[in-house]
């Protein structure tokens, strides 16, 4: 009979393991699930933004033209709606219309950055860069 009971004590530990790779099976078929599912979800946000899903068709968006402080927390804010400038003034947690009046022709069209036309960032950052270096002072050598 002792043959009986280690025969039986081997199929049980057999049986414990069997359960544990059952329960690590489980566990590894969640996660897997749990991840697609996250891949999914930041796959669709990804999409939606990329063809502008979230802003577009509400109509034109107000863009701050320029601002300045009047005091610790007030501020007198211009604001363009399509070709509309609002004059708004914002403070305690209020925004107040001031006046409205006709967007200006030279705002409409983009500004130049400062320095020759159609200059780029690179060039403007090189051209600082020999500025601050000293390479561009007149009697030292340079470009």
């Amino acid at each position: 009979m002792s043959q009986t009971a280690s025969e039986a004590s081997a199929t049980l530990d057999g049986m414990a393991g069997g359960e544990a790779l059952m329960g690590m099976a489980t566990l590894g078929k969640t996660a897997a699930a749990l991840a697609l599912i996250l891949a999914i979800i930041l796959g669709c946000s990804l999409l939606l933004r990329r063809l502008g899903g979230g802003g577009q068709g509400r109509g034109p968006r107000p863009r701050v033209v320029g601002s300045t402080s009047i005091g610790q927390r007030e501020r007198v804010v211009i604001v363009e709606v399509e070709d509309t400038w609002l004059v708004l003034g914002v403070g305690s947690g209020r925004v107040t219309k001031l006046h409205e009046l006709p967007a200006a022709e030279e705002a409409k069209a983009p500004a130049e950055a400062p320095g020759e036309p159609g200059d780029g960032f690179a060039a403007r950052f090189a051209r600082a860069l020999r500025h601050n270096a000293g390479l561009d002072r007149p009697g030292r050598g340079g470009s």
